[in-house]
C-alpha cells in the first residue's frame, strides 16, 4: 500500500495539472458513482488527506483511495495510457487557464465517491493528524497513540491514531527507536516515535527514492524493512520477520533486529 508520501507527490502531480481548469470530461466507471457529470466545473484543487485523494470540483469532491495497487496517472490530451484501458476507473479531462489539455487518468482504484465538499467529513473526518498537512498536530498524534494499547506495529499503522504511515515507514521507525513491534504502543515513548516518523515522512517527501539511511543506492535504502536474514546495518545480527495485524484480516510483513530492538 503506498505510503503517505507517494500519495502526497501523486496529489501534487494532480493539483499542478489541473488547478483552475475547467472539467472537459468526467468518467468514473464504478457502479455506484457512473452516473456523475462534473463537466463544465472548476478543479479548485488536489489534495492528499493522509492516504487518500481529493479532487475538489465545483461543490463537490471527488474522493478516492489507492490502497494496494491503484495510481493517477497524468497526460496531456491525447497521449497514450501507459497502462490499461480495462483498468481506468476515473477519467478526468480538463483545460487548464492557459489552455493546456490534460487527461488524468485512475487506474485499480478503490473507496471512489463523490460528495458535496461540505461532506468530506464523512470520509476522511475519522483520521488522525495529517503528517504531511500544514495543520500536522504531534501533539495530539503522540496522545492518540500512547493511548493504544495494541502492538506498536499496528497501532502506528492505524490511521484514526495518525494519518500517513504504511507498512514501511513503520518499520523503519521502530529501528530507529530500538522498540521491539508487538510492543503495547501505550508502553513506549509515544512522543519520541511521532517525532521520528514524522521527520522521516517530511524529509521523504519530495524525493523521487525513498531512503531511511540515508543512502539511496539499490539495496541500501532501508534498516530492516525487508530485511530478513541479512545481517543489522548496525550490530550484524541477522534480522528477523514475521507479521503483525489488527485481526487475521489486516496482517502487515514486519521486520526487527533481535538485538538492536529491545
Amino acid at each position: 500500500m503506498p505510503e503517505g508520501d507517494s500519495v502526497y507527490r501523486a496529489a501534487l502531480k494532480l493539483d499542478q495539472a489541473l488547478h483552475g481548469a475547467t472539467v472537459t470530461r468526467f468518467e468514473l466507471r464504478v457502479p455506484q458513482a457512473a452516473t456523475i457529470d462534473l463537466r463544465g466545473e472548476i478543479v479548485h484543487e488536489v489534495l492528499p488527506r493522509g492516504k487518500h485523494i481529493l479532487h475538489r470540483i465545483g461543490a463537490h469532491t471527488l474522493h478516492s483511495h489507492l490502497k494496494m495497487e491503484g495510481e493517477w496517472h497524468v497526460y496531456r490530451r491525447g497521449e497514450r495510457w501507459r497502462a490499461p484501458a480495462f483498468k481506468a476507473r476515473a477519467v478526468i479531462g480538463a483545460t487548464a487557464p492557459d489552455g493546456t489539455e490534460w487527461e488524468t487518468v485512475g487506474f485499480d482504484l478503490a473507496d471512489i465517491a463523490v460528495v458535496p465538499t461540505t461532506d468530506e467529513d464523512t470520509l476522511v473526518g475519522h483520521l488522525g493528524p495529517d503528517l504531511l498537512a500544514d495543520s500536522w498536530d504531534p501533539v495530539d498524534a503522540a496522545r492518540r497513540l500512547a493511548a493504544d494499547t495494541r502492538p506498536v506495529h499496528v497501532a502506528l499503522q492505524d490511521q484514526r491514531n495518525i494519518a500517513g504511515f504504511g507498512n514501511e515507514y513503520v518499520n523503519e521507525i521502530l529501528f530507529v527507536r530500538g522498540v521491539i513491534p508487538t510492543t503495547p504502543a501505550s508502553q513506549t515513548d509515544a512522543a519520541a516515535l511521532v517525532d521520528v516518523g514524522s521527520r522521516m515522512i517530511r524529509a521523504n517527501r519530495d524525493r523521487s527514492g525513498r531512503t531511511f539511511t540515508g543512502d539511496s543506492r539499490p539495496g541500501r535504502s532501508t534498516w530492516v524493512y525487508r530485511r530478513e536474514g541479512r545481517p543489522c546495518r548496525r550490530c550484524g545480527t541477522p534480522i528477523r520477520g514475521g507479521s503483525l495485524g489488527a485481526d487475521p484480516t489486516r496482517e502487515r510483513i514486519v521486520f526487527w533486529c533481535p538485538n538492536c530492538q529491545r
